[in-house]
């Protein structure tokens, strides 16, 4: 029956013009909505970084030997290039950064690529001489079993015992560095003075003697001019340290004298000179480059300037 007959019936269906009208209202809300979550999701989204490729390993250590065939140097080479740039492009992105921990540089690729190297060839000297220096501030779990694989591949390289005490001593683990020492120099062709650092090691820790010891042997030593640019910049530091220390009592005794830090440092000047301290014509101590030290009143001693090649820490 229909209306007409005076019996309800089934809705009159809306015409196919009202309903395409609805659908495409959807759609474009839909739209709209996937538009606007885009936009937010980019706006929070971290920044590209522009070096991430570089952390991307083709093969497995193992398959690229295989592959490489009878060209595992080349591919070694490759690799070793491929990680100094890209340790060098992490750097140079940022205008300063610590010596001692370069994890906030986002280098985490560079383990597995110095491993690559030294898996391509594990006789890659000057890979394992860099990954010694630069993994610890990266991983230094990491920087042990990489450095402990190449004595392995190379037990008569007593170079790689020598990282390897370097490793253990910058981690303050002095018994395993002195031990690590003392059996490079039990290694044929060994310089008598690892002998002396096992000793010196195991006795004085982390005196700033003993770490003047290390770096200098890392200096002379060195055939990489990125591990003698570490190693002077760390020798750098540690005069650093010295002669603040020293303008440190300079200061201490004025203040014993006066109850107050010196206004500037023509204060102290013929203090800071009888101390036998570098001064410029105002008065005021040199770092070992050739900047002023600040004076900070509120801690009442000396600080780098912002300018200095110094490390500061």
């Amino acid at each position: 029956m229909n209306a007409r007959d005076g019996h309800s019936g089934p809705a009159p269906r809306p015409p196919f013009a009202a309903r395409d009208a609805a659908l495409a209202l959807v759609v474009v809300a839909g739209l709209a909505c996937v538009f606007l979550l885009s936009r937010r999701l980019d706006a929070v989204r971290p920044a590209e970084d522009p070096f991430a490729s570089y952390e991307d390993l083709y093969v497995a250590p193992e398959a690229a030997r295989r592959l490489s065939l009878a060209f595992n140097g080349l591919a070694a080479d490759w690799y070793w290039l491929r990680s100094l740039q890209y340790l060098g492009r992490k750097t140079g992105a940022r205008e300063s950064y610590a010596l001692d921990d370069l994890r906030p540089l986002g280098v985490g690729g560079l383990p597995r690529l110095l491993e690559q190297a030294t898996a391509l060839d594990p006789q890659f000297m000057a890979a394992y001489d860099f990954g010694a220096v630069v993994l610890p501030a990266i991983d230094d779990a990491r920087a042990v079993r990489f450095v402990e694989r190449g004595i392995r591949e190379n037990p008569r390289e007593w170079r790689l015992y020598q990282h390897l005490g370097y490793i253990h001593w910058q981690a303050g683990r002095y018994a395993e560095s002195s031990e690590a020492y003392r059996a490079g120099a039990a290694v044929e062709g060994a310089p008598r003075w690892m002998s002396a650092l096992a000793v010196q090691v195991q006795v004085y820790g982390g005196s700033r003697d003993t770490a003047r010891q290390l770096y200098r042997r890392m200096l002379e030593g060195a055939d990489d001019e990125k591990i003698k640019l570490l190693a002077a910049k760390r020798l750098l530091q540690l005069r650093s340290l010295d002669e603040r220390d020293a303008v440190g009592r300079v200061l201490q005794e004025f203040r014993s004298r006066a109850s107050r830090c010196p206004a500037s440092w023509r204060e102290v000047a013929p203090a800071l000179r009888a101390a036998r301290l570098n001064t410029d014509a105002s008065g005021s101590p040199l770092d070992p480059t050739g900047l002023p030290y600040l004076l900070d009143q509120s801690k009442c001693e000396a600080a780098l300037d912002k300018r200095s090649e110094v490390p500061k820490r």
